[in-house]
C-alpha cells in the first residue's frame, strides 16, 4: 500500500461530483488500502477517494471501532442534531462549527461489492455525512456556522 497526496481546499478535484463504483477492480481494492493508509497517516477519521484526486464513490472511515468501506453509500436516514467543531485533512489545521445529524443510516457496498447497512451516531454519524458530502463535490467549509477557525485559536467555548 502507499500514502497518497491529500488534496487541499482549491483543487478542482474536490468541486466535483463522483462516478458511481461498477465492479471491484485491482485497481480500486489498492486505492482503498492506500486510502486507509493516508488516512491513518494523517491522523483523520475519514477519507473519500476524490481528496487524493480520484472521482469514484468511495469512502474509508475509522472513529476508532471498527474500519468501514462504502463503496456509492447513499444516506437514506438521519435522525436528530450536533453542533460541534469539524475540520478536514483537505484543508488542514483548520475547524469550524457545522451541525449535523446525530444519528445516520446509510447503504452501501463493501470491498467485496457486497450491499450493506451501517447506522451511526455522534462521531461516526459526523463522518458518513461529512464523507459523503465529499462525494457531492461539497467541502464542508460550506456548511460552517460562523468562521474557520486555525486550530492553534480554537476558542475555549462556541461563540
Amino acid at each position: 500500500m502507499a500514502i497518497r497526496n491529500v488534496r487541499i481546499q482549491g483543487d478542482p478535484v474536490l468541486e466535483k461530483k463522483c462516478r458511481e463504483v461498477k465492479e471491484m477492480t485491482p485497481r480500486i481494492r489498492a486505492l482503498i488500502g492506500d486510502m486507509f493508509d493516508t488516512m491513518y497517516e494523517e491522523n483523520g477519521v475519514g477519507l473519500a477517494a476524490p481528496q487524493v484526486g480520484i472521482l469514484k464513490r468511495i469512502v474509508v472511515i475509522d472513529t476508532g471501532e471498527d474500519p468501514h468501506v462504502l463503496i456509492n453509500p447513499v444516506i437514506e436516514e438521519t435522525d436528530g442534531e450536533q453542533r460541534g467543531y469539524e475540520g478536514c485533512l483537505s484543508l488542514p489545521g483548520k475547524s469550524g462549527i457545522v451541525t449535523r445529524p446525530n444519528y445516520v443510516r446509510v447503504r452501501a457496498m463493501d470491498e467485496t461489492m457486497k450491499e450493506y447497512v451501517l447506522e451511526g451516531t455522534e462521531l461516526l454519524a459526523r463522518a458518513i455525512c461529512h464523507e459523503c458530502d465529499h462525494l457531492e463535490g461539497v467541502m464542508y467549509t460550506k456548511l460552517v456556522e460562523g468562521r474557520i477557525y486555525d486550530n492553534s485559536e480554537l476558542p475555549e467555548e462556541e461563540e
